[in-house]
Order: C-alpha cells, then sequence, then structure tokens
C-alpha cells in the first residue's frame, strides 16, 4: 500500500438560506447547458426558485426526472439523456440517491457535475464516489471517480422546510465520522481518498463530531419549526461538508461496514442510510471496548436525536441470529471498510457485538428516562 496521505473536495462549497436563488450564477463558470435532475417531489419543491436564477444567468433549463434508485440501470438511462440533448454540466437536485446517481451519469458521460442537496441527511453530495445499489435497494458497489463535484450548493431554507428526521438522519450519518476516522488512523489503512489520512482529513472528521454534540439537539427544535438558526447552518454544514471531507479523506471502518451489511436483509429496507449507520457506529464501539460511559452518552444523545440504538428499531432481534449472521458476514466481506479497523473482526465476533446492544441500548435508556424502542415496520 501507498505511504502517501492525501485529502479530496469538491472545487466550491457554497450554504445559506436563499442559496438556491443564486444556483445559476454559480453554475454559469462551469460550461453552456445544464441538465437539472430531480424526482417528481423534489421538482415541485425548487422549480420555481431554480428556473428563475437559470433565466436571470442566461442559462437553459432542461429537466429529467429521477427514477428513484441509483441503479446501474438508472445511471445510463441519464448518461442517455444527457448525450442526446448535448448537456455540459449535470446537477443532482434532491437526497443523496439523486446525487449519487447525477454522479456516476456525470463521470460516464464525461461532463461536470453538481450537486444541490435539498436535505442534509447524509455526506454524499461532497463525494468523489456513489453508492450503486440493486432495484430492490441492496447494496451493490461503490463506484469511484477522479474528482469531486465542481459546485456544492446547499440551501439551508430548504433543509430547514424538510421533515426533522432526515437531518436527524444526517447525524447519525456524520457522527459515525470521527469514530471511523480515529479507527483509520489507528490501524494506518487507507481512506476512499487513495492514500493515508492526512491530518487535515481527520481533523475535519473531529470537527463534525464536536460541533454535532454542541448543535444537534438545537438545530433540530430549529427544523421542527422551519426556521434557520445558527445552529442549523452549523448541523448543516457538519452534516454535509465536514462529515464529507472527513469520510473521504479520513477513512471509514466498521459503521459503514455494518450500514452495508444491514442492506443485505429486507427487514431494514425503507430505513434512512443515517439510521443504519447509527447502529453501526454503537456496535464499533462496543467493538473496540470503548469505555462504558463513551458507550452510555453515545447511546443517550443519539437516542435523543431521534436515531435507532436497538436492533428493535430497525426491524431485527437479538434472537434471530440467521439474519444478524447475514447482515455480519455482508459486512466482513472482502474488500469491506471493516477492514479497516486496527484489529480483525470475525463474522461471531460482529454477531455477539450486535446482540449484545439490544439490551444495553434498553437499559441505559431506562435509566435516563427515555422511552422504550418501537420496532421499526418497513414500508414497501
Amino acid at each position: 500500500m501507498s505511504s502517501l496521505r492525501t485529502i479530496i473536495s469538491p472545487s466550491r462549497y457554497v450554504q445559506g438560506r436563499g442559496a438556491l436563488a443564486q444556483l445559476g450564477e454559480y453554475l454559469t463558470p462551469l460550461g453552456g447547458t445544464p441538465l437539472l435532475v430531480a424526482d417528481d417531489f423534489v421538482q415541485g419543491v425548487v422549480t420555481h426558485d431554480v428556473e428563475a436564477s437559470l433565466s436571470a444567468a442566461g442559462l437553459t433549463v432542461v429537466w429529467d426526472t429521477f427514477g428513484g434508485v441509483p441503479t446501474a440501470a438508472e445511471v445510463d438511462r441519464l448518461v442517455g439523456v444527457i448525450r442526446e440533448k448535448g448537456i455540459d454540466v449535470v446537477v443532482g437536485i434532491g437526497g443523496g440517491s439523486t446525487i449519487d446517481a447525477v454522479k456516476a451519469a456525470g463521470f460516464l458521460a464525461e461532463i461536470r457535475w453538481v450537486s444541490v442537496p435539498t436535505v442534509a441527511s447524509t455526506d454524499a453530495p461532497t463525494s468523489a464516489l456513489s453508492v450503486i445499489y440493486t432495484a430492490s435497494g441492496e447494496f451493490e458497489e461503490y463506484r469511484f471517480f477522479p474528482r469531486n463535484p465542481d459546485l456544492v450548493l446547499v440551501d439551508t431554507q430548504l433543509v430547514a422546510n424538510a421533515p426533522a428526521a432526515f437531518l436527524a438522519a444526517g447525524v447519525g450519518d456524520a457522527l459515525a465520522t470521527w469514530l471511523e476516522a480515529r479507527a483509520t488512523r489507528a490501524a494506518h489503512a487507507a481512506t476512499m481518498a487513495g492514500g493515508l489520512p492526512t491530518l487535515t482529513g481527520t481533523a475535519l472528521a473531529q470537527l463534525s463530531w464536536d460541533v454535532l454534540w454542541e448543535n444537534a439537539l438545537p438545530a433540530l427544535d430549529a427544523v421542527e419549526q422551519g426556521v434557520v438558526t445558527p445552529a442549523v447552518e452549523k448541523v448543516v454544514e457538519a452534516n454535509t461538508l465536514l462529515s464529507g471531507l472527513g469520510f473521504e479523506s479520513g477513512g471509514l471502518a466498521a459503521a459503514h461496514a455494518i450500514h452495508n451489511g444491514l442492506t443485505a436483509v429486507p427487514q431494514t429496507h425503507g430505513l434512512a442510510h443515517g439510521q443504519k449507520v447509527n447502529i453501526g457506529s454503537l456496535t464499533q464501539l462496543v467493538l473496540e471496548g470503548a469505555s462504558t460511559s463513551d458507550i452510555s452518552d453515545f447511546i443517550e444523545f443519539t437516542t435523543r436525536v431521534g436515531l435507532p440504538t436497538t436492533l428493535t428499531e430497525v426491524g431485527l432481534s437479538a434472537d434471530d441470529r440467521e439474519s444478524l449472521t447475514t447482515v455480519a458476514t455482508a459486512a466482513t466481506a472482502e474488500g469491506e471498510t471493516i477492514h479497516n479497523m486496527p484489529f480483525d473482526v470475525s463474522v461471531t465476533e460482529l454477531v455477539d457485538a450486535l446482540i449484545s446492544i439490544e439490551r444495553l441500548a434498553r437499559r441505559v435508556r431506562r435509566e435516563a428516562a427515555l422511552p422504550e424502542p418501537v420496532r421499526h415496520q418497513a414500508h414497501h
């Protein structure tokens, strides 16, 4: 493995209330005709502001409707649209799924690509990779690109208008960033950026963690009322930029591998990425033999955020060893990021750690007078 250290990032990051009104201005230097890709719901929300902004900048408006899941087939369909319409820059507007499909299509079509997240639910917008799923929602592969988006533009009013559950999921995704970056650093393992972590990547991962512990709960209160406060701005930046740079250039470890494992069982389909990642983070802390107080603090805080901390809440059961073995087998597959942990993790060890979080989290929640876990109903 290379001993080189590296960090990668988007060319420009823009965040703030009303940023969408300036999309045209930021797109202009990136070339001629943009293709705007969003699902039906998001188009309904953003069309007016986006079209006004592009028209003011003298850009042609071309829309395409995203199919819903970033499958290989959906990526290829978008490439066809880009080529047929002579597009120079493709803009993904929406959640992580839309943005991942757009990045993959932009790369294959050899044009520039832009992320306009309408929720702060994942760190997908900034990265030089896409997660491709099967049509039924199982993790299929990571696709890596030689560069990051040319522009990431986040309108914090849009984020505040979206259900608070999206922001909570983003907190779950982003909290894992530091836990995984410090494990990667300890293991001297490579990151998604293709080298050892830089001090910068690791420090940004830790900053993301610190910002969230300080601001997540007041930010969620603000978003419940559709308002943008300094806490909201900080959490959006932590969930999107700090977590994005931190995971990609700081390293992934057990938490995201366990997320990928959880997608291998149908019970968890319909859960947000960050909800599954939170189970991964808690399980990683158990595998590390973290202190009881650290684990208790994590369970209490993430439960208050509204994230699952038990198997019950993700549709699984501590008695169902068969499903948990399926999860653990997928999570420890060759090439998975769990191999960036500073120690080996076997399928049996991972199954035991997963089983252990149920009673552990229930006890901590009882002691903190937090609600009992409610079983997740997958919506198909």
